[in-house]
């Protein structure tokens, strides 16, 4: 099983299948743009930059199972992303990642039990829980569509660069 067997809605709510990513390095993130994390825009766009023609792609899945963070319409929050951080990675619909309505790439993500856990690139812990616990938790995925890396919310964009380039 791959990432490649789900299908995501598109902000404009056309389903669209994660197979159109096959040969490339994702960084699968729930997102929320009134979070103290957001500023991590930033260094998604960053990463995605430098990469992007290597063949890797950050995809944004707005979450506002956190405290309401991620308020508004699926175009105002891609509008948001794009005009604020000046992000040029695709933006997908409002997902859910926990709880009995998450989105079955979620569930499917979670539930990995080989992915290598990375909290902080200051702290080793490797809490091995199956939940999402806030927004900008990352997902890395190698250009087969396994995931690889899970990256904490507090594990920063610029810290993930050593292991996207050990997958691309």
């Amino acid at each position: 099983m791959s990432v490649y067997q789900f299908s995501v809605q598109t902000v404009d709510q056309k389903e669209m299948s994660l197979s159109e990513y096959k040969g490339k390095v994702l960084l699968i993130v729930n997102t929320a743009t009134k979070c103290g994390l957001t500023p991590q825009y930033e260094g998604l766009e960053k990463l995605y930059e430098t990469y992007k023609d290597k063949g890797f792609e950050v995809l944004d899945f707005p979450c506002n199972q956190f405290m309401g963070q991620a308020p508004g319409t699926n175009e105002e929050l891609a509008s948001f992303c794009q005009l604020k951080f000046g992000t040029k990675f695709k933006t997908f619909a409002k997902i859910n990642v926990n709880g009995k309505g998450a989105h079955v790439l979620y569930k499917y993500m979670r539930e990995i039990k080989k992915v290598d856990f990375q909290e902080s690139a200051t702290q080793d812990t490797k809490s091995k829980s199956t939940t999402i616990k806030w927004n900008f938790t990352k997902f890395l995925v190698d250009r087969e569509g396994n995931v690889i890396y899970r990256f904490g919310p507090k594990f920063l964009p610029k810290d993930i660069s050593k292991y996207i380039e050990g997958a691309l």
